[in-house]
């Protein structure tokens, strides 16, 4: 049976947003080193980035984080962990794919928004089936949910994909519901 063993997380790289966030984060990092998941991530040491990383790699979980060298000074490499610098985004991007069974999306920014989108859109043309979580406690995703059902309601998108992603409010309920899918999409 396909276990869950690695995912990457989206995640906003500011450190002005609200407290709640980079808590939400943290303890995202302490429940993926409870149950052995390793945290592929871009690197950073920053915002969410690196309050889930710090956390995961406090609890004695595995991480990894990949960085492009043009993000360097502005998302300040988290060094305690390992990490790979490579030349671009789209490098980094197909990394964290292939390092991940999974993805779990914490609130972000648009370069958040646009990695989840690009995984859905993989997924969407049969490139993947790998499932994703869409993490917050405040309904901070959920006008992204609105707009998928608007989506899929105008017959751009069938109903049956949103099999393949999930909003959850707990960071045990959005390892859940990844191991769920993982299992019905991997049979």
């Amino acid at each position: 049976m396909p276990k869950l063993k690695s995912i990457c997380v989206y995640c906003g790289s500011s450190n002005e947003v609200k407290p709640g966030y980079l808590e939400l984060a943290r303890a995202l990092g302490r429940q993926m080193a409870q149950k052995d998941l390793r945290l592929v991530y871009g690197g950073g040491g920053v915002g969410l980035m690196g309050a889930c990383a710090r956390a995961v790699h406090e609890a004695g979980g595995e991480v990894l984080g990949v960085m492009p060298r043009f993000l360097l000074q502005k998302e300040r490499v988290f060094e305690d962990v390992e990490h790979v610098i490579v030349d671009d985004m789209h490098t980094r991007k197909q990394m964290m794919f292939d390092e991940s069974d999974a993805f779990i999306v914490l609130p972000g920014g648009i370069g958040t928004l646009e990695e989840a989108v690009e995984m859905l859109s993989w997924a969407r043309l049969g490139l993947h089936a790998k499932p994703m979580a869409f993490l917050d406690e405040d309904g901070f995703w959920s006008p992204f949910f609105e707009l998928m059902d608007h989506i899929i309601e105008g017959k751009f998108t069938p109903e049956e994909f949103k099999s393949c992603l999930v909003h959850v409010s707990t960071p045990e309920a959005a390892i859940a519901a990844l191991n769920d899918r993982i299992v019905v999409m991997n049979d």
